[in-house]
């Protein structure tokens, strides 16, 4: 199982890191595209937890896992993609001298400015968008905050794939 988990793992965790820095080099500005970019990596690349699974089930139980035990399996390819997510954005943030928030502060201060909020609303975003770099200066905090940014994907394809792969009959091991 540790195998599996591992290998997958791993696979899940590099696609990811790839697909993130792919996204980030189409869409520098994020936005609505950058998000759904982002988000679609993740799911690519965490599907690999389905696959490694159904892999655990077919070739090593004989076709036949129990979903606790599926989900077990599921969560550990899932925690190794996200450790990889979460190593891969320092990467990023060490290679670019950590202009992250700044770059980011400064497009949504000039996206508010050019929607014509006013000042106050702007002087608003600005504290909000310090109060953001604070948090994001420490280490922990930021590397808490990017691994939410996976989490939710990280946990709902365990779900799926172990509810779909418990049942035999799904997509049954070739003979």
């Amino acid at each position: 199982m540790g195998r599996i988990i591992s290998l997958y793992g791993v696979i899940a965790g590099v696609t990811v890191a790839v697909l993130m820095r792919i996204a980030m080099t189409l869409f520098p500005e994020g936005g609505t595209a950058g998000m759904v970019a982002g988000f679609s990596s993740m799911i690519i690349a965490l599907s690999f937890v389905f696959v490694g699974i159904k892999r655990y089930r077919d070739v090593e139980l004989g076709g036949v896992i129990r979903f606790w035990q599926a989900l077990g399996v599921g969560f550990g390819i899932a925690a190794i993609a996200s450790l990889f997510y979460v190593a891969a954005w320092e990467l990023y943030l060490y290679f670019t001298n950590y202009t992250f928030m700044d770059d980011y502060t400064r497009i949504a201060l000039e996206q508010a400015q050019k929607s014509g909020k006013s000042a106050s609303e702007i002087a608003r975003l600005a504290q909000e968008m310090d109060g953001y770099k604070a948090l994001y200066a420490n280490p922990f905090s930021r590397m808490a905050v990017t691994l939410m940014e996976i989490s939710p994907v990280a946990f709902v394809m365990p779900v799926i794939s172990a509810t779909l792969l418990r049942n035999t009959g799904f997509m049954p091991a070739k003979t």
